[in-house]
């Protein structure tokens, strides 16, 4: 899968996953606060939780392959309210996780609501939670695989990891061995002026071409 690597073979990557956490409760002025009940307390709460669960996520796993060697949670962006002098009626919390591999997309979603619930349950409001796009899971082709030895020949280069995701772990389910292999690098992506330095694109090119002789060319074909 052509990404931007420096031209590294890739073999595994974490998962991603951004959910959307909402609290519903109910607005009313705010010079009494038994008239409503405060989405944004409430969501004060669920902070706290959020990040007792990523010290425990990064307490139980761990892969010494990865520049940051453990899972990560991200509180991106919040909204909430819509006045001060209003009991905040709701508030929606936008996170990103992103997972080593072997850990289960659903577990981990399934963990954080049953440490969500009880919160949203002691403070009155309602509780919905759900992903902003389907979940990617990690991907996790062997490092000794011979598609991954392939390219360590070939690019001189240690196969490595990354932390984004790629379309990988579908193919992987398929049971075809993926690697995350390009010219250029993900300092650059999604970036103003975005680039490829141009002494990757003919070694790149050289690379790619000797795998197709290799699996697709007359030698391949006399095997």
């Amino acid at each position: 899968i052509g990404e931007p690597t420096n031209l590294q073979p890739i073999y595994a990557h974490k998962g991603i996953m951004m959910l959307a956490i909402r609290l519903g409760g109910s607005s009313g002025h705010s010079s009494n606060p038994a008239l409503g009940c405060n989405a944004l307390d409430a969501m004060h709460s669920v902070m706290g939780e959020l990040l007792a669960f990523r010290t425990d996520l990064a307490a139980k796993h761990q892969h010494p392959g990865f520049e940051v060697a453990t899972p990560t949670l991200n509180l991106g962006c919040m909204h909430a309210g819509d006045n001060p002098n209003r009991i905040c009626g709701s508030a929606e919390l936008q996170i990103d996780l992103r997972l080593l591999p072997g850990m289960e997309t659903q577990r981990v979603i399934e963990q954080l609501r049953a440490r969500l619930t009880p919160i949203s349950d002691r403070c009155e409001t309602t509780l919905d939670m759900g992903p902003l796009f389907p979940p990617v899971p990690p991907l996790a082709t062997s490092r000794d695989s011979e598609l991954v030895t392939r390219l360590h020949k070939i690019s001189g280069r240690e196969p490595g990891t990354v932390a984004y995701g790629t379309e990988g772990p579908f193919f992987n389910a398929l049971g075809i061995d993926t690697v995350i292999f390009g010219p250029g690098s993900i300092d650059q992506a999604h970036q103003p002026d975005e680039y490829l330095a141009h002494d990757q694109i003919a070694p790149a090119v050289s690379m790619i071409g000797a795998l197709i002789d290799q699996y697709c060319g007359s030698a391949a074909r006399h095997d």
